[in-house]
């Protein structure tokens, strides 16, 4: 058997094992999964709310004709699901990157030379490297993108700030969650060495994710037009 097919025979066995292992005492994993993910959506809001807070605001330039704002249709629950989808994908494609660098590269190193070698070896810290730049970056931008757009909106609302995120926080909060699962799942195998659970991980996390996703676009766009609309008149 060559180095590949070995490697992904391994990875198998490994996703098997550990997809067993979860299954009969789930609760120890996923606490650690959801503490990550909350404390990641937590420092997202808490910067969106900085930046709203510091940014002026103008009735003019705000929309407010179409969901959270105003009640939408199926249509708007299938595009905002559609966006959410792309980035828990790109989530799932770094945890997957990493269960490839982490743990199937560094089998196949003893069978390459040189340069081959060396990217095989070193393939966990790179892969570290590039989540963690990813992902910080990938944070700032939604906090000033979201941050700005929730100054404009509380302007032509004539509420605050705090008050409109009150108003959007029973969907964006699971939102958040849902999205920085496999990112939570990714840091905590990572820290531990455990690269060889990151694909279990992101079939457990994506199955998860996903319901949540749902469940957060059909409130955004039926049921909070009118949270909005009772809290900020």
């Amino acid at each position: 058997m060559d180095a590949s097919a070995y490697a992904l025979v391994h990875g198998v066995r490994c996703t098997r094992a550990t997809l067993a292992a979860w299954r009969d005492r789930p609760w120890p994993v996923l606490q650690g999964w959801l503490i990550g993910a909350l404390a990641a959506a937590g420092v997202l809001l808490a910067a969106v709310l900085t930046i709203a807070l510091i940014t002026p605001g103008s009735a003019a330039s705000a929309g407010l004709g179409q969901p959270p704002f105003a009640v939408g249709d199926l249509g708007d629950v299938i595009q905002i699901l559609h966006d959410n989808l792309l980035v828990l994908a790109l989530h799932a494609m770094a945890c997957v990157a990493g269960f490839m660098a982490g743990s199937s590269l560094p089998l196949q190193a003893p069978h390459h030379t040189g340069v081959v070698r060396v990217i095989h070896e070193r393939g966990q810290p790179v892969a570290m490297a590039f989540v963690v730049c990813a992902t910080g970056f990938s944070l700032s931008l939604q906090a000033y993108t979201i941050g700005t757009a929730a100054a404009q909106d509380a302007a032509a609302l004539h509420a605050s700030p705090p008050l409109l995120l009150l108003g959007l926080l029973p969907h964006a909060l699971p939102e958040l969650v849902a999205l920085f699962l496999l990112l939570a799942a990714w840091i905590v195998a990572s820290r531990r060495g455990e690269w060889e659970r990151l694909l279990a991980a992101t079939i457990v996390t994506v199955s998860l994710a996903v319901p949540m996703l749902v469940l957060a676009a059909a409130w955004e766009v039926y049921v909070a037009p009118r949270i909005l609309a009772a809290i900020v008149g």
